[in-house]
């Protein structure tokens, strides 16, 4: 990905089918394995869920929900665990390859989605309030990505600043050189950091 801070706001989100096509994604951004390739190495989207479905299979990607919006979706895996996803803003993490059917509680639900691929990335995600100051320090390779769940948020990184609304995600991109990125505002936010194995590798050699 291009080093730096960018901001997506909601409306450039592109819509397109799931992968088994039983319900739609608004993807927010993905870094491709290769330039002009299809396939990624992370993703992040939104699902809208209207009715109960199967999710797609993702072999050798793990997977992290956060319940949005909407009164809970229960996931219910072949092998016989069930997990609530209850309001606000709950979540899970669990394998791709895993079998499941999504059940809404209460009608239609709006999903954050991460995905990453196991075997190049580690991936964390919080939600975190958002009350003055924060600082955000990317390691070379690193990506942060910040999704404002509510309020009003600004980020600056070296020359480069921007303001974003609900719904709204800042992406910082680090090069060779670690980067700083100071996070203002007020209300609540997704924090993702994505991580390149073979650098946290190559620094505890």
């Amino acid at each position: 990905m291009t080093p730096g801070l960018r901001l997506i706001p909601a409306q450039e989100y592109r819509r397109e089918r799931w992968r088994n096509g039983l319900g739609w994604t608004r993807e927010i951004v993905r870094e491709a394995i290769d330039p002009g390739a299809d396939d990624w190495v992370w993703r992040l989207s939104i699902a809208d869920i209207e009715s109960d479905a199967d999710f797609s299979a993702f072999p050798g990607v793990d997977r992290e929900l956060v319940l949005l919006h909407g009164q809970g979706l229960r996931l219910r895996f072949d092998d016989g665990e069930t997990i609530a996803l209850e309001p606000p803003y709950g979540k899970h993490r669990f394998a791709g390859e895993r079998a499941l059917r999504g059940e809404l509680v209460d009608g239609p639900t709006r999903d954050f989605n991460l995905m990453w691929r196991r075997d190049r990335i580690e991936a964390d995600l919080w939600r975190r309030p958002l009350v003055g100051s924060m600082i955000l320090f990317a390691e070379p390779g690193a990506v942060w990505a910040v999704y404002l769940l509510s309020g009003r948020a600004q980020a600056v990184c070296a020359d480069t600043r921007i303001g974003f609304d609900p719904g709204d995600t800042a992406i910082l991109c680090a090069d060779a050189t670690r980067q700083r990125c100071q996070l203002d505002g007020g209300g609540e936010a997704l924090l993702i950091r994505l991580h390149p194995i073979s650098n946290r590798i190559t620094e505890s050699a």
